[in-house]
């Protein structure tokens, strides 16, 4: 607000005073009385009501539309290492990203916490996967050595107890304390630690998480929105007839051991 204000006055002189009282003048008064709870039972202002039609109803007509079908819903969570929400979105990044740079994304990362509802199960609106990505992040790509890859998925294990990823797969064993980690490609094929490979994650990943994340070299910024990549490959499913489903293939092998060992941490 204090800058749209400078902004006003340099731009014309006085406009920016003119707009602050025409808002003040506008400004409810407070008057003391009793307390009225606002529930479902308080009547609409009219006036306010009036305003507000328009928009509502542009609102409803498009975050209300119907994009594909998902006809068990979408879990964020099951057992330790379970994100099937985050796993499937992590699909999308990368699907995304490869097309976007034309070329193959090996990874992409994600994290459990910007996934803010499970999706349900019924028909998928718009306004669902805005509710399950409330965050208008930027689908971002870089370079990484084979090393960096199996250390971003290691420190996520050890700090987060993972978090959702496409393409790779991870072994873990051993204590929460010294866990033994093993980390190859989702199809089964060792990562060449000296290998250069591109990763997709979001911008506010690459500069807020890890510090092996924050190293990516050759940063591309692709303009994607991550939440409409989403809302893209939803849209694009049900024209096909296709169901939105959780990914079926594991991206954590926990032994029995370590994920009882995390589960009250995780959780």
């Amino acid at each position: 607000m204090i800058k749209r204000r400078l902004l006003l006055g340099s731009w014309a002189p006085g406009l920016g005073l003119a707009l602050g009282l025409a808002l003040a003048a506008q400004a409810p008064t407070l008057e003391q009385g009793a307390n009225n709870p606002i529930t479902a039972t308080l009547p609409d202002d009219p006036d306010l009501a009036k305003v507000i039609a328009p928009l509502s109803a542009e609102i409803h007509a498009s975050y209300g539309r119907i994009i594909a079908n998902a006809p068990d819903g979408v879990k964020r969570r099951g057992g330790p290492g379970e994100f099937p929400l985050g796993f499937l979105l992590a699909d999308v990044m990368r699907e995304a990203a490869s097309t976007a740079v034309g070329g193959e994304v090996r990874l992409a990362v994600t994290n459990a916490g910007g996934i803010r509802r499970d999706l349900p199960a019924g028909p998928v609106h718009v306004g669902d996967i805005y509710e399950v990505i409330p965050f208008n992040d930027e689908l971002v790509v870089a370079d990484y050595t084979g090393a960096q890859v199996v250390a971003i998925v290691k420190e996520a294990i050890r700090h987060k107890g993972g978090e959702p990823v496409s393409g790779v797969r991870a072994s873990v064993t051993g204590s929460r304390q010294h866990p033994v980690i093993s980390v190859v490609w989702s199809d089964g094929t060792a990562i060449d630690p000296a290998g250069t490979f591109r990763v997709a994650t979001s911008d506010y990943l690459l500069g807020n998480t890890t510090s092996t994340l924050k190293k990516g070299r050759n940063v591309v910024l692709t303009s994607i929105d991550v939440r409409q990549a989403a809302i893209d490959w939803c849209e694009s499913r049900g024209k096909e007839g296709k169901p939105i489903i959780a990914p079926e293939d594991p991206r954590y092998l926990f032994s029995p051991q370590f994920a009882e060992a995390i589960k009250p941490w995780t959780y």
